[in-house]
C-alpha cells in the first residue's frame, strides 16, 4: 500500500545512512523500487472542461499541437510570431522587459501581454484561437517589475516557521502579478538543499523536508487559490510552478545542475516532499529540473517524469522545462530533443532557438521518433490547464479586474507584509550582554556596504536576473536597512549617521555594520568553500577596527546561506542573520530598537532552517547527520529572554568550536 504524505516522519529521515546522497549501491536511475505514495490533487476532474478539451484538440493540426508546445522569450519573438507559429506560451526571462528596459511601467507590460493574447486569438490564418500563456519569475514577490514588492528570499521565510504568512505572501504576489496581465509565475521553488555551496541555496525553505512540506501547498494556494474553492484561479490569483523536479537542492558537493546522487528512498523521503504537498494544493504546472538522477538528466528522464509523477503521483497538469533545460539531456541541442518530449516535458522552454525546434520536432513525429499520442497527451495537459485558468473565457488582459491597476504593485498592504516578514526571518546568533535591543535615543553610526544598498538587501532575481547592475533608484517605494534604522532613531530623539567605512567625527554610542554576500544567482553564485572571510577582508578589517575602538559592534549579515563568520563573530558584540530581507529593509530596525517607551518592539522570532557551519570545510550539516556538529544547530535562534552563551573567542583557524545551547526549536 502506497505510504500518506503524513507517515513520511522526521523518524524515518535520521534511519537513513546517507542523507545527502550516496553513490555505490541503490536505485538505478532507471528507479522502480520504492512505493511512491499517491498524492491527490484537491482539483476536480470537470467531465465537461475534459470534452471541451478533446473538441479543440481534434480540430488541431500537427503544427498547431507542436506550436503549443513551444515557449518562446519575449525578446527572441515578435508579437506576429505567436500567431503565425501557434505558440502556446512566451516568457519573460530575469532582466528581460517590455521595450528592453527596466523602467516598463505596468502600462508597457499590460500593453505586450494584450498584443500576445491578440496575436494568439486571431485566426486570420486559419486555425484555432487558443490564448497564449505568460510565464514569469515572481519568486520572491513580482521581482522584474519596477517598484514591486519584494519580499525575503526563500531562505528567509524558512526561519519565519509561519506557513500562514507563506500563503500570504503568495496571495499578495499573485495580485502583483495579475495587474502586468501575465498569467503565471514559476515559483515556488521546493528544492531541499543539502550542500550549501550550491548557488540557490536561498531559493529552498530550508534543508530541512518538514518545512518545505509545510510551506509548498500554502504558497500554492497562496498563489492560486484554495483549489476546493470558487476562487481557484479566479482573477485575483495565478498558475504556479513546483520547481525543479526533481533533486535540484541534493547535487553532488552543491553543483549547480549537478548530479543528484541519492538512493531512489532518499530522492521521495527527502526531495519529494513538498511536491507532495504542492500536488495535493492542487499545482497546476510541475517545473523539469537542469540535474541529474545517478547520471540521467531529469529532462530526459521518463521514469521519474511520467511513471512517478504524473502515473504514481497522478500529476494532471503539465509539465515545463527549464531554460534550454532539454539541451543538456545527452543527444540533444537547444534546437533538438525529442528525447525530453518522449520522456514526459510538455511545454519546452526554448528561449531563442524556438523556430528550428518546432522543425525539428515536426520532423521527428512524422518520422514516427517521437509519436503523435505523446504530442496529443502533452497538448492535451496544457489545454486543461489554460481552460482551467480561465485563459479561453477571461478575455483580453487588460479587461480582466485587477489588469493595469498599478496601486497594487508595491501596494502598502504588501509592502507592510512584507516588513513583518522580514521580521519573523531574523535570526539572533548571538547577543553578548544583552546588548540588544537598543534604545532610539542613541547616536548610532551605520556602517558597512549594505546599510544603504537595497540591491544587495534584495539578492538576486531582483529587477535584473544576477539583482546586479541596479541602485537604489530602480526599487522605487523601497526601503533600505540604513532608511529604517534612521526612522526608528529619529523617532526617539536619536540621531544615525550613515559612512559606509565605518568613519565619523563624533563618538557613536553604538556601531551597526551591514555587510555580507554580493548579489548572485543561480551558478553564478556557486562556492568553493563556506569561508566568508576570506573573501571579504574588508568587511572584517571594519569590525575589528570598531571594536579595538570600544564601540559596541551589532552585525548585520546579509546571505543567501549560512557562511563560517567566526572571525566576524568574534568582533561584534551582536550578530544577526538577516538573509535577504527584499525591499521592506525596515523591519531590520523593528526588531533592533526598542519601542518609544522603551519596551521591546519585535522580540526575534526567527529560527534557523539551515545548520550554521563549524569550520569553513563543514558545507553540508543537516539535521539528523550522522556525527552532526555545527556551530549553530538546525532551529537555533536566541530571544531577549534568553542568555547568550556564545563563546567570544571562537577559533578562526583550525581547532574545536565552543558551540551555543541548543534553544531553538526541539525536533518535530
Amino acid at each position: 500500500m502506497a505510504r500518506s504524505v503524513a507517515e513520511l516522519s522526521f523518524s524515518t529521515l535520521v534511519s537513513l545512512a546517507c542523507l545527502t546522497g550516496c553513490g555505490g549501491a541503490g536505485s538505478p536511475a532507471a528507479g522502480g523500487d520504492v512505493d511512491w505514495p499517491r498524492a491527490p490533487g484537491d482539483v476536480t476532474v470537470d467531465p465537461a472542461l475534459e470534452e471541451r478539451v478533446d473538441s479543440i484538440l481534434s480540430q488541431m493540426t500537427l503544427e498547431q499541437k507542436v506550436g503549443q508546445m513551444v515557449q518562446a522569450e519575449i525578446q527572441s519573438v515578435s508579437v506576429s510570431d505567436v500567431g503565425g507559429y501557434h505558440l502556446g506560451s512566451i516568457l519573460n526571462g530575469g532582466g528581460s522587459d517590455p521595450n528592453r528596459s527596466k523602467a516598463s511601467s505596468v502600462t508597457d507590460w499590460l500593453a505586450l501581454a494584450d498584443a500576445f493574447y491578440d496575436a494568439s486569438m486571431d485566426t486570420s490564418q486559419g486555425g484555432a484561437a487558443i490564448p497564449v500563456i505568460w510565464g514569469t519569475d515572481a519568486v520572491h514577490g513580482h521581482n522584474n517589475v519596477l517598484g514591486a514588492t519584494l519580499f525575503p528570499h526563500n531562505i528567509g521565510l524558512g526561519a519565519t516557521r509561519n506557513p500562514e504568512l507563506i500563503q500570504r505572501i503568495g496571495e499578495a504576489t499573485a495580485l502583483e502579478v495579475t495587474a502586468t496581465g501575465i498569467d503565471w509565475t514559476f515559483a515556488p521553488t521546493l528544492a531541499v538543499v543539502r550542500d550549501d555551496r550550491w548557488g540557490r541555496t536561498y531559493e529552498g525553505y530550508s534543508e530541512d523536508p518538514e518545512i518545505v512540506g509545510r510551506y509548498a501547498g500554502r504558497m500554492i494556494t497562496g498563489l492560486q487559490g484554495s483549489a476546493r474553492s470558487p476562487d481557484f484561479l479566479s482573477s485575483s490569483h495565478v498558475v504556479a510552478t513546483a520547481k525543479h523536479f526533481i533533486g535540484d537542492g541534493g547535487t553532488d558537493q552543491g553543483v549547480d545542475r549537478g548530479d543528484n546522487l541519492s538512493t531512489e528512498q532518499q530522492l521521495l523521503d527527502i526531495h519529494a516532499r513538498g511536491y507532495l504537498s504542492a500536488l495535493e494544493s492542487g499545482v497546476q504546472t510541475v517545473m523539469a529540473s537542469y540535474n541529474s538522477w545517478r547520471g540521467a538528466k531529469l529532462h530526459g528522464h521518463r521514469y521519474l517524469l511520467t511513471d512517478v509523477l504524473k502515473g504514481r503521483l497522478g500529476f494532471d497538469g503539465y509539465v515545463i522545462g527549464d531554460w534550454n533545460g532539454h539541451a543538456e539531456v545527452p543527444g540533444c541541442s537547444n534546437e533538438s530533443c525529442p528525447a525530453a518530449i518522449n520522456a514526459g516535458v510538455d511545454m519546452i522552454m526554448v528561449p531563442e532557438d524556438w523556430k528550428a525546434f518546432i522543425a525539428n520536432t515536426l520532423r521527428q513525429v512524422r518520422s514516427g521518433e517521437i509519436e503523435e499520442t505523446r504530442i496529443d497527451d502533452a497538448v492535451r495537459r496544457i489545454l486543461r490547464v489554460k481552460m482551467r485558468a480561465g485563459t479561453f473565457t477571461s478575455g483580453r488582459p487588460s479587461s480582466r479586474p485587477l489588469a493595469g491597476d498599478a496601486s497594487l504593485v508595491g501596494a502598502a498592504n504588501h509592502r507592510s507584509l512584507a516588513r513583518e516578514a522580514v521580521r519573523q526571518s531574523l535570526v539572533l546568533l548571538k547577543n553578548r550582554g544583552g546588548l540588544l535591543p537598543l534604545p532610539r535615543n542613541l547616536n548610532v553610526l551605520v556602517a558597512g556596504d549594505g546599510a544603504d544598498n537595497i540591491s544587495k538587501q534584495s539578492g538576486g532575481w531582483s529587477v535584473t536576473w544576477q539583482g546586479t547592475g541596479n541602485a537604489n533608484k530602480d526599487f522605487p517605494g523601497a526601503t533600505s536597512i540604513f532608511a529604517g534604522i534612521r526612522e526608528a532613531v529619529t523617532a526617539g530623539d536619536g540621531s544615525a549617521t550613515l559612512s559606509a567605512d565605518g568613519s565619523f567625527d563624533e563618538r557613536p554610542d553604538v556601531a551597526l555594520v551591514v555587510f555580507g554576500e554580493d548579489p548572485y544567482a543561480e551558478y553564478e553564485g556557486d562556492l568553493e568553500s563556506l569561508d566568508f572571510s576570506a573573501g571579504h577582508g574588508a568587511s572584517l578589517e571594519l569590525l575589528r577596527r570598531l571594536k579595538q575602538q570600544g564601540i559596541p559592534v551589532v552585525s548585520v549579515f546579509l546571505s543567501g546561506r549560512p557562511l563560517w563568520v567566526n572571525p566576524e563573530l568574534n568582533a561584534s558584540a551582536a550578530f544577526v542573520a538577516a538573509w535577504l530581507p527584499g525591499t521592506e529593509g525596515g523591519g531590520v530596525a523593528d526588531v533592533l530598537f526598542r519601542d518609544s517607551d522603551g519596551q521591546v518592539n519585535f522580540d526575534f522570532t526567527g529560527k534557523l532552517s539551515y545548520s550554521w557551519p563549524r569550520d569553513p570545510s563543514e558545507t553540508n550539516p543537516n539535521r539528523g547527520d550522522p556525527e552532526y556538529e555545527p556551530l549553530f544547530p538546525y532551529g537555533f535562534g536566541l530571544t531577549y529572554g534568553v542568555v547568550d552563551t556564545l563563546s567570544d573567542d571562537l577559533p578562526e583557524l583550525d581547532g574545536p568550536v565552543s558551540r551555543p545551547d541548543e534553544t531553538g526549536d526541539p525536533p518535530h
